[in-house]
């Protein structure tokens, strides 16, 4: 596994649960940045340097780029889902070195929020297992998969960007590349080329999120670019890989509109008959959140221009009781039937699993 030498990860610092650190998988990390300092915490929840600090907005990005966190998962819950996925599996990792300016997971674990790996992948790869056998075959076709079982493996992370870290993901991936009646699934926003090498023999589901490029540019901070996304999708297929798009999130800009048909256009031009043969889209409006927009403006406040329209969006209470603001809703609704009529006359191969 190639070692990330990029921009993207420059670790100095490394925070670590002792717990981690006596794991293999913990050392194998640590001796990825044989330079980096290692600082001992006794909770990766609790790390003020890192996160759950306001000032630590001015630092967004440097933390992501040289902090990496070490913690042992705790809690191994596989949660029903039903719509991307019929389950959602125990996360591997928590956080990302990419720095989406709508991404819900700092509103859980608190502003910058860099990459915690969990070190604990054996019991991990268990848990799964285990539930997997439980489910026995699948009977009953659903919008996830007809004939398989779905986990989402990167609730909380983008796992091409964990697979730089550790080999966390591509154990996963082996995992249910031995699963005849499960498969893996994750959305992502980074080409890693590395998985071309892993032969998921058709039980990885992979979602490259796309959205138009020039809302990417102001929004998708430190991703892989719209068109490299876009390209590598016949590669991915082509490796045994099932590939599917995340349409995701739609922000309605002045031109979203004109943008998307652009957008679907180049898609469709990009891919392969195989590729379209088998793809499939989720399309998924934006959610935003006043403490992200409180804390955008302190590190981003050009993307809140886009974000944060309150003259087209109303309070949203989520499933775990926070305020989150979404389009108002007949607004949403005539989008939502817009856009899902234009990818059914530009892409007509692809099938919409949901839209909303």
């Amino acid at each position: 596994m190639a070692l990330a030498t990029s921009s993207l990860l420059q670790v100095s610092r490394i925070y670590a649960e002792d717990a981690a650190l006596a794991l293999p998988r913990g050392q194998e990390i640590v001796a990825r940045w044989p330079d980096a300092d290692i600082v001992p915490v006794a909770s990766h929840w609790q790390i003020p340097e890192v996160h759950g600090d306001e000032a630590n907005v001015r630092r967004w990005v440097r933390i992501k780029t040289e902090a990496l966190v070490l913690g042992v998962k705790k809690s191994l819950v596989t949660r029903p889902n039903g719509r991307s996925a019929d389950f959602i599996a125990p996360s591997t990792a928590n956080g990302c070195a990419m720095a989406c300016a709508y991404c819900y997971v700092p509103r859980r674990k608190g502003y910058s929020n860099p990459v915690t790996v969990f070190a604990n992948i054996d019991q991990i790869t268990r848990h799964i297992a285990r539930h997997i056998a439980k489910q026995g075959e699948k009977t009953t076709p659903n919008q996830c998969d007809p004939d398989a079982w779905v986990y989402d493996i990167g609730e909380n992370s983008d796992c091409s960007v964990d697979a730089l870290i550790s080999e966390n993901v591509r154990e996963l991936c082996d995992l249910f590349r031995m699963s005849p009646t499960a498969k893996a699934s994750f959305a992502t926003k980074f080409v890693n080329r590395d998985l071309l090498d892993w032969d998921p023999a058709g039980r990885t589901r992979i979602r490259f999120s796309l959205m138009p490029a020039e809302t990417a540019k102001v929004t998708d901070i430190r991703t892989s670019p719209v068109s490299e996304r876009i390209a590598a999708i016949n590669d991915f297929v082509e490796a045994g890989y099932e590939v599917h798009v995340n349409f995701s999130p739609v922000i309605l800009t002045p031109t979203w509109l004109e943008d998307w048909a652009e957008l679907l256009d180049e898609l469709d031009a990009a891919l392969s008959p195989v590729a379209k043969t088998q793809l499939a889209a989720e399309v998924i409006f934006l959610t935003h959140n006043e403490a992200l927009h409180d804390v955008n403006l302190g590190w981003h406040p050009k993307a809140e221009e886009l974000l944060w329209t309150p003259d087209q969006q109303e309070p949203k209470r989520s499933e775990n009781g926070a305020i989150n603001v979404r389009y108002r809703y007949g607004l949403k609704s005539q989008a939502v039937a817009t856009l899902t009529a234009l990818i059914e006359q530009k892409l007509p191969y692809c099938r919409i699993r949901y839209a909303f």
